[in-house]
């Protein structure tokens, strides 16, 4: 039988997140269900922007209902994921969390790099001692 209606609200309200997994490209959430998610990891500016590790540092919040990445200060709801939701992040909350230290490899420097150009951004300076 179709998943209709206030079924569809209830099932997409009731998910819980299982698993996530990553690549350079996409988030990926597997369900309690079984059902699986995968989104652009373009869609999460702070993701893109976190080395590995960082990534595969998470936890799960609210028994299921979200993701937290405590490195990245990034949280995704599942209900968010599945309604196809990108981030709600301002560019300029963006801008300033870049500012506010390094979170990259060398390896990661030309995303940093490119991010700052889109998002109009100087470069972070030292500061003076």
């Amino acid at each position: 039988m179709p998943v209709t209606g206030m079924n569809h609200l209830m099932c997409m309200w009731n998910a819980k997140a299982e698993r996530v997994d990553m690549d350079d490209e996409t988030l990926t959430v597997t369900l309690e269900d079984g059902r699986t998610v995968g989104v652009p990891l373009a869609w999460y500016p702070r993701l893109l922007q976190g080395t590995r590790a960082q990534r595969r540092r998470w936890r799960l919040i609210g028994r299921g209902e979200g993701i937290h990445w405590p490195d990245l200060d990034e949280d995704i709801s599942v209900e968010g994921l599945i309604k196809g939701g990108k981030s709600q992040e301002s560019q300029a909350s963006f801008a300033r969390w870049l500012r506010s230290g390094p979170r990259t490899t060398p390896a990661r420097a030309a995303t940093v790099a490119e991010n700052r150009a889109e998002y109009n951004t100087p470069a972070r300076q030292p500061r003076k001692k």
